[in-house]
């Protein structure tokens, strides 16, 4: 029997989906039952006593911790959970930030555990984080602000398939495209795109590797930023081997060479202009302006689960917000959800499975949207953080 006979491959999560909380279902027992009493990756006396950045990886139902070396470094196929801990004003009050964040080729498994642990990391520290959902095609400015360099790579963890590294093989054709992300302050973006010369785009730096040698192609309209983040990656690249390393500018003519290893001789134009990944694309000037503000009441006051609609079009004020429920706030760019102090368990326990209903409600309903990679964001009545403070009235 070939040994791939009968294996079933994990189903790839849909981002699109609205069951990330998945309470009750199979794979809410079989989490509960993999995770100890205690889980070790909040016990290492500095989760919720120090301030820091803290990154773990989904294997098999375990949150692993991710090396420091390996900080802003994601695989497509992985879910993670990034906590992000600071100090608020001189006391030792301490603030967080919690995210999970899904690669687009990540399985329900892995996004439904991340869903799962993060609420499990938010009562352990008491209930005072904000949390947020970040998936790879569109983070979110503040996430994007914890790391001083984002790399997103194809690969990762699934039923044991581990990503291989481009030295393992003198076969490898990998092309990572070097660019600095125009909605995230000086945030530098390292994306692994498809091998061929269609990727290639004048406005950013290429990284080819051939195995047997590494290119580097600088488009003629480049920053000097971006040509110091492809340094630096090749450099970590051939820190393990001894490997010759080329680099060329678009405005040489040698510089056809990479072109033609991407599958490109025949090609004879001068000009690229490949679309970045996901959303990291520049936005239009009509997709920059705000969009009307939504803000909805989830409440079980009745007895009955209900969910309306309380304020359209304005900017919503303080006063709006009542601490015995939960309310979902649409802003466009991002849905905010802020929960009551007051509100029951079952208004607390549904609010993201409700939350990614709705987003996959504005998706269906309007032709050509990604609504389903808008960034969601939970805070709690009392330890609301900066950015949300900024979309209120107080």
């Amino acid at each position: 029997m070939p040994p791939h006979e009968g294996l079933v491959l994990p189903k790839e999560y849909d981002i699109k989906d609205s069951n990330v909380e998945l309470i009750g279902s199979d794979l809410d027992h079989r989490v509960k039952y993999n995770s100890a009493a205690t889980e070790p990756a909040w016990n290492n006396g500095k989760i919720g006593t120090e301030p820091g950045l803290f990154i773990w990886r989904i294997e098999e139902f375990q949150v692993v911790p991710w090396p420091k070396e390996k900080t802003g470094e994601f695989f497509d196929g992985d879910s993670f959970i990034v906590l992000h801990s600071w100090k608020v004003g001189d006391n030792d009050k301490l603030g967080h930030d919690i995210f999970f964040w899904l690669g687009s080729k990540t399985t329900q498994d892995e996004a439904g555990t991340a869903a799962y642990k993060t609420v499990e990391l938010d009562e352990f520290l008491h209930g005072a984080a904000t949390q947020h959902r970040e998936v790879q095609a569109q983070p979110s400015d503040e996430f994007l602000s914890l790391f001083r360099h984002y790399s997103i790579r194809k690969g990762g963890v699934r039923s044991g398939f581990t990503h291989v590294e481009p030295e393992a093989s003198k076969e490898v054709t990998m092309l990572l495209r070097i660019f600095k992300h125009p909605g995230a302050g000086r945030s530098i973006i390292v994306h692994e795109v498809e091998p061929t010369w269609e990727s290639l785009d004048e406005n950013d730096v290429f990284v080819l590797d051939k195995g047997e040698k590494i290119w580097v192609w600088q488009g003629k309209n480049c920053s000097p930023m971006e040509k110091g983040k492809a340094a630096q990656v090749v450099n970590d690249m051939t820190l393990a081997k001894h490997i010759d390393v080329e680099v060329l500018s678009q405005l040489e003519s040698r510089s056809k060479i990479v072109v033609d290893l991407l599958g490109g001789k025949e090609v004879t134009q001068s000009t690229f202009q490949a679309p970045r990944p996901g959303r990291f694309q520049k936005r239009t000037a009509e997709e920059t302006q705000p969009s009307s503000r939504k803000l909805f009441r989830l409440s079980d006051a009745s007895g009955q689960l209900t969910f309306e609609l309380v304020r359209d079009g304005q900017k919503v004020r303080r006063t709006d917000l009542d601490g015995n429920d939960v309310f979902l706030y649409d802003i466009g760019s991002r849905l905010w959800v802020w929960q009551g102090q007051g509100a029951s368990e079952r208004e607390k326990a549904l609010w993201i499975k409700v939350a990614q209903a709705y987003i996959r409600r504005l998706q269906e309903t309007q032709d050509g949207s990604d609504a389903h990679y808008t960034p969601i964001a939970k805070v709690v009545e009392g330890y609301e953080s900066p950015a949300f403070l900024k979309e209120i009235e107080v």
